[in-house]
């Protein structure tokens, strides 16, 4: 439809162009004069093509929006343009008066570029989506009679076995069929800590594989695997109409009702006051041609092609138009925790010495000697430590597992043993109160020849930039809450050290949903951010549901916005975008009708008495510069979301 609206665009501007050399109007304007002859004739032709090809969109949707008892922004172009060419039509073979065709032509020109800019706008915002795609693995190691091909996700067959090595994202749901590692599943379940996958248990797409190599059997595949998902949200957010543009259709409505009556109106009032039938059908058809202004037609979709281009280099996905113009209304964000407050991995957050013989670099080197042969969840966290601060790793051997305490090995002719706090306690060793900092990390100790050296805390770390996040939030006067599944504690800490409203642990997806209505029953208008599968219900039943751009599909799918950097920040340039895209479209509604006030009672000859009756020709310039402060002031959004100031 898209490329249908482009090229009837492009011929119908084409032919415009010897329409408007031709049109009186125009010569008189530019001070030349070119009479052919059988201009007149040669101007019916080209009107009647650009009419029935570039004008048929708008024809065919006039009787669709009859059909469906509901006139709107096609009925209104329809009649306008049906008018102009007949009444032209009729002056052009007989009847006296001026012909409409240069405006029949201009219109048209307009409503297409405005319609097709608009498409184009969603779309375009839409095919930013295909970011979402990079962040899933684009091709799988397919093992096939021993042998190992790299394919594209889409090639692969329900059944298919593929091996996924350490670190690697998951390419697929499927099931583990052998090997076991540790996955991290933040975004899926809400829990910081990666979870152990064996033979028999079931992974997820997009999940992060740890340090041991799986092969896991595709599940999911056609209809369900992601990237057809990315399709349907792309269809779903071009087939999407916001409120306002509901607005721009109830606006239309009544023009066209106002068009007929005052233009049916005009034509009976001039004939019962005895002028001639040419004169009263003149007034008729310019006040139905000025009714309809060329700038209405422009009036949402320029303002939806900037904020969606803006929006989208912002990393701010726009799949529903309706629920971005409500984020200015937004009085209540719920946000999940892992992955949208915190970064969704288990890092290291602190570490030291305690002992004076050792150093805190020896503590991390030590720790990093034993963790590089464990698969533990916490190794990945140390060894990535280990890793940032360049530190060099001994090698370790005698390496042995204590059962649900720790691991130990020797390194450089001692015994190294990193544990948990419970194992230390047991060797009757006090522990410095300066390792628990707070209770969202989990601490284990270093032990060398049985004497306590030094302490690491992991936790899901919070984002640096949450905390500005939630200052300027709090400044717009939003209350914020935090919905997750991980426990109290966790929790806790999370919401005190960034200075939350409330929170709530250990939560459900059910239970996420219950507390959005629950807080929708009691006034709020909620927008809620999340990035997992537990999230989706909530974001779903949110008046504005935002997904964090690095969780899964399912989350996206059920959003309403895609924040593609997984920047809390972007939320609050939501709000503002949000509230300058409404501002814009109701001044623009504004400035497309406003003059209409002026010319329609002008042009149906209210002031004929007087001496004053406004000419086709006037009604042109007035519609021209209406078009030009709608386009200009369209363009004043783009600053102001750019720069992001507000007025």
């Amino acid at each position: 439809m898209i490329v249908d609206f482009l090229r009837r665009f492009w011929i119908s501007l084409v032919v415009t162009i010897p329409i408007l050399v031709l049109s009186p109007m125009i010569q008189n304007l530019l001070g030349y004069q070119l009479n052919l002859g059988f201009s007149n004739y040669l101007l019916f032709v080209l009107s009647t093509f650009i009419y029935f090809y570039g004008g048929w969109p708008f024809l065919k949707g006039l009787v669709s929006e009859l059909k469906k008892k509901l006139p709107g922004m096609m009925t209104l172009i329809a009649v306008a343009v049906t008018v102009a060419w007949g009444y032209s039509s009729a002056t052009t073979f007989g009847v006296k008066g001026q012909t409409f065709f240069w405006e029949l032509a201009t219109l048209i020109d307009i409503m297409l570029l405005g319609h097709w800019i608009e498409m184009k706008s969603v779309v375009g915002a839409s095919r930013s989506l295909q970011m979402l795609v990079e962040m899933m693995p684009s091709e799988a190691h397919r093992l096939s009679n021993g042998e190992t091909e790299d394919v594209k996700v889409d090639q692969l067959n329900k059944d298919d076995v593929v091996l996924v090595r350490p670190g690697e994202k998951i390419p697929v749901d499927g099931e583990v069929s052998k090997g076991e590692s540790n996955v991290n599943e933040a975004m899926v379940t809400g829990e910081s800590k990666p979870v152990k996958k064996s033979t028999g248990d079931e992974v997820i797409g997009g999940t992060v594989n740890g340090n041991g190599s799986l092969e896991v059997t595709v599940k999911q595949v056609g209809e369900d695997a992601y990237l057809n998902k990315v399709i349907n949200m792309v269809r779903d957010a071009q087939a999407e109409k916001s409120r306002t543009q509901h607005l721009a259709d109830r606006i239309a409505f009544w023009l066209t009702l106002i068009a007929l009556t005052i233009g049916f109106g005009t034509l009976a009032t001039w004939l019962a006051l005895g002028k001639s039938f040419v004169f009263a059908l003149e007034r008729m058809a310019t006040v139905m041609v000025i009714t309809c202004p060329h700038a209405l037609g422009l009036a949402v979709p320029l303002v939806v092609a900037i904020s969606t281009a803006v929006s989208a280099r912002r990393g701010l996905l726009i799949r529903n138009r309706t629920a971005f113009e409500n984020a200015r209304k937004v009085s209540l964000l719920a946000f999940d925790k892992t992955g949208t407050l915190t970064k969704g991995n288990f890092g290291v957050t602190r570490y030291g010495a305690f002992a004076e013989k050792f150093s805190d670099e020896e503590v991390l080197k030590l720790a990093g000697a034993l963790e590089a042969q464990s698969e533990h969840p916490l190794a990945a966290g140390i060894m990535q430590k280990v890793k940032d601060e360049g530190v060099d790793v001994p090698g370790a051997k005698e390496f042995d597992s204590l059962t649900g305490k720790g691991i130990q090995a020797s390194v450089d002719g001692k015994n190294v043993k990193v544990v948990s706090p419970d194992y230390v306690k047991e060797q009757n060793i006090e522990l410095p109160d300066e390792a628990f900092k707070n209770n969202q990390e989990t601490v284990v100790f270093v032990l060398v020849d049985e004497e306590l050296a030094g302490f690491i805390a992991m936790a899901d770390e919070i984002r640096e930039e949450s905390y500005e996040a939630v200052k300027q939030l709090k400044k717009a006067g939003l209350k914020l809450v935090m919905m997750t599944g991980d426990n109290e504690q966790v929790a806790k800490s999370v919401a005190d050290e960034l200075g939350l409203d409330d929170y709530f642990a250990g939560v459900l997806p059910d239970q996420k949903l219950e507390k959005v209505k629950e807080y929708q029953k009691s006034g709020e208008f909620v927008a809620m951010t999340g990035d997992g599968i537990n999230d989706a219900p909530a974001l779903a039943t949110a008046d504005v549901g935002i997904a964090v751009g690095s969780g899964t599909d399912i989350a996206a799918e059920t959003a309403d916005i895609i924040l593609v950097n997984s920047n809390p920040l972007d939320i609050s340039a939501l709000i503002l975008f949000g509230k300058e895209t409404y501002k814009k479209m109701i001044q623009n509604f504004i400035w497309a009708t406003a003059y209409n006030v002026v010319a329609i009672p002008l042009a149906a000859g209210v002031l004929y008495g007087a001496g004053i009756l406004i000419s086709p020709a006037v009604g042109a310039v007035f519609m021209s510069l209406s078009t030009v402060i709608v386009a200009i002031n369209a363009q004043l959004l783009k600053r102001k979301m750019v720069t992001g100031t507000e007025e």
